[in-house]
C-alpha cells in the first residue's frame, strides 16, 4: 500500500471560479485526500489515500480525468509545461479575426467624432457581429454551460450572458424597428467585448509562458541521448535506457546525461544550473558530476551513479514544480471570495437592470448597464494574482541557486526576525583538519606511539561520514600511515564512535562522552583544557579493557570560516535580524570561532547535542525573555533535520564533502522548506529577500484585483462604463497582474 501523488494538466480554466469548480469536482472522488488547482500552471496536484494495486492507481487516474472532463475542462498530460514554448504570436489568429470583423463596427464611432457618417446597415452589422458572437465566442458558451450544469459560475458565464444580451437586444431592436428607420444597435459592443477578452486571454497566455520558463529551462537541461561504452565500442542511446553503472563518454561542450563519477580524464564543468555559481568547477578522476551540467574543454569518461528521477536535476525540477503547484496560505482568502463571487455578480447585474428600468429608463438602457456589470466583474485577475507571483518568484530564485520547496516557506520567510546557524559546514568550511594528536602515556618512543595511535584512530573512523572522522583519515593518509578496516564499528549519535580494531575495543569521541563514561582524570584532561582554550575542537581516543576505560590520546581539530561569511552575517544583522550560532563543540572552540565570524558571545550556544537543536529553536520561537521570534534555521547535515523541521523556515545548505558528495544534505533538504544549492551564507539573505519581494507582488496583485472589482462594478452599475470600456478594463486587469508578477524575473540576490 502506498500514498499516491498525481499531477494533471487542465485546459480551459479562465478564472478563480474555474479553479474552485475543478477542486470541488476532484475532491468528490473516492480516496482523494487533498487537491490543489493552480490557474497559472493550468494543473492540479492530487493526493490519494493509500492504494492496494497498480490497477487501483490506473482506475483512479481514469476517474480523475473523467471528473475534469465532466466539470467542463480538458484533462491534459502533466508534462504539458515541458513542451517547447510556442512562438510569440501563437494563438493570435482568432484575435486577429475578431479584430478584422469588429473594426468596421467600431469605425462609425470614430467617424462621428470626425463629423463623418460611416454607419453600416443593420444587416451588415449583424453579418459581422454574429460570427464573432457564436464562432469566436463559442468557448464562452461551452464553458459557461458546463458551469451552469455544475451549479456554479465563472468568467465565461459572465461574458456569455453579457454579450448575448447585447447581441439579442440589437436583433430585437432591428427586427421591431419601423421600416426605413435608423435605430442605434449594440452589435459593436458585444463583438468588441468578445474580441477584447480574447486579446486579454492571449496576452495572459503569453505572460504565463514566461512564468513557466524556469520549469521549461530545467527540463531542457537534460540531453536526449547519451554516448555509452559497450563491448562493441561507443553507441548512442536514449537517456531513458541508461542504467546505473553504465560508462559514458562526454565530449567537450556536451551536457552530462546523468549523475556520475569521473573514471578517466579531467575537465572544467559549468554547474551554474545547479548552484547558481558562474565559475566552472575543476573535475578529476573520482570527482562527482551532475546530470545537466556542461562539460568544459576535456573529454571524460564517467560511471553513471543515478538516472531518471533519482538524479540531482530531477530532484531540483521536482522541488520547483512542487513550489509552483502549491497554494500559499494567502490564497485561501481568494478561494473563499471566488466561491461566492460570480453568484453575487449575477444578482448585482439583475438588480442593476431592475433599478434602471423601474426608475423610468428604457429596457434598452437598463440592459446595457446590466451587461457592463457582467463584463467588468470577471474574476480573472483574482485567480492569477497569487500563483503568477509564486511562479515568477520561485523560478527566478531557482536560477540563482535558491530552491523554494513550498509556497508556505516562501510566504513566511519574509517575516523571519531571527536566524539560527549550525556551525560546522554551514558557517565553517566543514572540513576540519587534525591539528595535533597527543599521546597520554609517557613513553620514550613518543613518535612511534603517535603513529600507532593515529593508525588505530583512522581505522576506527574509516567507515564514518562525520567531518572529524574524515579529518582523521585524511591526516593518516597524508602522513603515509597504513591502517585497515575495523573488525567492527558503530556510531554513537552525538558522541562519537566505538569499535574493535586489531582485537582492541576503542572509543573515540567528545569530552562530554568521556566524562559520562567516567574516564579517569589525568594528564589528558589538562592537555584537553589547554587545546580548548586555544579554540580547538577536542576528542579523546580511549580503550575499553577488563579493568575499565583508559585514555590513549587527545586529538585537536581546527576548522576555517567560509570565505565571505563574516560579511554575509553582517548584512543579515544590518537587516535587523537576531543571529544565533548553535554548535556541538565545547564552549572554548565555539567562542573562538564566533569571534572570527564577528558574532558576540551571547549569540553562541555551545555543547548542544543534535537532538537538542530543535528544542533550542523552539525556545527561540517562544522567547520567554521577550517577544516571540519567527525563526529560520540554516543547517547542512542529517543531525540538523529535526531543527530544520522545527523552525518556521528551514534552509538546507547543499554542501559537498571532500569526496564531492552531498552527504547528509539530502536528508536536510527533505526537512527544509528552502534549499541553498551552494554553501554560501549570502544566499540566506537572498532567500529572505525574494520572499519579501514575492509576497509584496502577491499583495499588490490582490489589492489591485480587489480594488478593480470594488470600483468597477459600482461604476458600471451607475452607468459610467459602457460594455466596451468594461471589456477593455477587464482584459487589462489580468494582463497587468501577470506583468506585475513578471517584474520579479529581474531579481538578483
Amino acid at each position: 500500500m502506498s500514498e499516491l501523488f498525481c499531477d494533471i494538466g487542465i485546459g480551459g480554466m479562465t478564472c478563480a471560479s474555474c479553479v474552485a469548480r475543478v477542486e470541488r469536482a476532484i475532491a468528490k472522488l473516492p480516496g482523494v485526500e487533498s487537491v490543489s488547482v493552480n490557474l497559472a500552471t493550468e494543473s492540479a496536484r492530487v493526493t490519494w489515500a493509500a492504494l492496494q494495486t497498480t490497477e487501483d492507481e490506473q482506475t483512479q487516474q481514469a476517474r480523475l480525468r473523467r471528473a475534469v472532463r465532466d466539470a467542463g475542462y480538458e484533462p491534459l498530460a502533466a508534462e504539458h509545461l515541458e513542451q517547447a514554448p510556442a512562438g510569440a504570436w501563437a494563438g493570435f489568429s482568432l484575435v486577429a479575426l475578431g479584430l478584422l470583423l469588429s473594426t468596421p463596427l467600431v469605425l462609425p464611432m470614430l467617424g462621428d467624432v470626425l463629423g463623418q457618417h460611416w454607419m453600416l446597415s443593420a444587416l451588415w452589422q449583424f453579418l459581422l457581429a454574429t460570427p464573432v458572437q457564436f464562432v469566436l465566442g463559442a468557448r464562452f458558451y461551452k464553458a459557461g454551460w458546463h458551469a451552469l450544469l455544475a451549479g456554479s459560475g465563472n468568467m465565461d458565464l459572465l461574458v456569455a450572458l453579457g454579450t448575448s444580451a447585447g447581441w439579442a437586444l440589437s436583433v430585437w431592436l432591428w427586427l421591431t424597428a419601423p421600416a426605413g428607420a435608423m435605430v442605434h444597435l449594440y452589435f459593436e459592443g458585444s463583438a468588441v467585448v468578445i474580441t477584447l477578452v480574447l486579446l486579454g486571454k492571449w496576452l495572459e497566455a503569453r505572460a504565463k509562458r514566461q512564468t513557466t520558463d524556469a520549469i521549461r529551462a530545467l527540463h531542457a537541461l537534460r540531453p536526449a541521448r547519451a554516448r555509452v561504452i559497450t563491448l562493441d565500442g561507443e553507441a548512442e542511446i536514449p537517456i531513458e535506457e541508461l542504467l546505473v553503472g553504465d560508462r559514458l563518454v562526454v565530449l567537450p561542450g556536451e551536457r552530462f546525461a546523468a549523475d556520475g563519477v569521473v573514471l578517466e580524464g579531467q575537465t572544467q564543468v559549468d554547474e551554474a544550473m545547479l548552484t547558481g555559481e558562474p565559475l566552472p568547477v575543476h573535475k578529476v578522476v573520482d570527482s562527482r558530476v551532475t546530470g545537466g551540467s556542461i562539460n568544459g574543454e576535456g573529454r571524460v569518461v564517467i560511471r553513471v551513479s543515478a538516472t531518471g528521477t533519482a538524479t540531482v536535476l530531477a530532484n531540483i525540477i521536482r522541488l520547483v514544480e512542487d513550489a509552483q503547484a502549491a497554494k500559499a496560505p494567502i490564497q485561501r482568502l481568494v478561494d473563499q471570495v471566488s466561491a461566492v463571487f460570480v453568484p453575487v455578480v449575477l444578482v448585482l447585474a439583475l438588480v442593476t437592470l431592475l433599478v434602471w428600468w423601474f426608475t423610468g429608463h428604457s429596457f434598452e438602457v437598463s440592459l446595457i448597464h446590466c451587461v457592463a456589470v457582467l463584463v467588468i466583474a470577471c474574476p480573472c485577475a483574482l485567480g492569477l494574482a497569487t500563483p503568477a507571483a509564486i511562479m515568477a518568484g520561485t523560478g527566478v530564485a531557482a536560477k540563482h541557486g535558491i530552491l523554494i520547496k513550498d509556497a508556505q516557506a516562501l510566504e513566511v520567510a519574509h517575516k523571519v526576525d531571527a536566524v539560527a546557524f549550525d556551525k560546522t559546514g554551514t558557517l565553517t568550511v566543514g572540513q576540519p583538519r587534525l591539528l595535533s594528536l597527543l599521546a597520554t602515556a609517557s613513553t620514550d618512543a613518543i613518535t612511534e606511539a603517535q603513529t600507532l595511535l593515529l593508525a588505530l584512530a583512522a581505522s576506527l573512523q574509516s567507515g564514518s561520514e562525520h567531518p572529524l572522522a574524515h579529518a582523521v583519515v585524511q591526516a593518516a593518509k597524508a602522513q603515509g600511515v597504513a591502517f585497515a578496516a575495523p573488525d567492527s564499528a558503530k556510531a554513537v549519535p552525538g558522541f562519537g564512535s566505538e569499535g574493535v580494531v586489531q582485537g582492541r575495543t576503542l572509543l573515540l569521541g567528545s569530552l562530554r562522552w568521556m566524562t559520562e563514561l567516567a574516564l579517569p582524570e589525568g594528564a589528558w584532561l589538562a592537555q584537553a583544557s589547554v587545546l580548548q582554550a586555544q579554540g580547538a575542537t577536542v576528542s579523546v581516543l580511549a580503550e575499553r579493557t577488563a579493568q575499565g576505560i583508559a585514555p590513549l590520546a587527545v586529538l585537536a581539530f581546527g576548522d576555517e570560516p567560509k570565505p565571505g561569511v563574516q560579511a554575509a552575517l553582517a548584512k543579515l544583522r544590518a537587516r535587523g535580524l537576531r543571529l544565533v550560532m548553535i554548535s556541538g563543540d565545547n564552549a572554548g572552540a565555539a567562542q573562538a570561532m564566533a569571534a572570527r565570524l564577528g558574532l558576540r558571545s551571547d549569540e553562541v550556544h555551545a555543547d548542544v547535542m543534535p537532538g537538542d537543536k530543535a528544542a533550542l529553536v523552539k525556545r527561540l520561537q517562544h522567547n520567554p525573555h521577550g517577544s516571540p521570534h519567527v525563526v529560520a534555521f540554516v543547517g547542512d547535515g542529517i543531525n540538523d533535520a529535526p531543527a530544520l523541521a522545527a523552525a518556521d523556515v528551514g534552509l538546507a545548505m547543499a554542501n559537498l564533502n571532500a569526496d564531492g558528495q552531498r552527504g547528509g544534505t539530502d536528508v536536510a533538504m527533505q526537512a527544509a522548506g528552502i534549499t541553498l544549492m551552494r554553501g554560501d551564507v549570502a544566499l540566506v539573505a537572498g532567500a529572505l529577500d525574494i520572499s519579501a519581494r514575492t509576497v509584496a507582488k502577491i499583495r499588490q496583485n490582490l489589492f489591485w484585483a480587489f480594488v478593480y472589482n470594488a470600483a468597477g462594478i459600482p461604476l458600471a452599475a451607475m452607468g459610467y462604463l459602457s460594455p466596451v470600456v468594461a471589456g477593455a478594463a477587464m482584459a487589462l486587469s489580468s494582463v497587468s497582474v501577470m506583468t506585475n508578477a513578471l517584474l520579479l524575473k529581474r531579481w538578483k540576490p
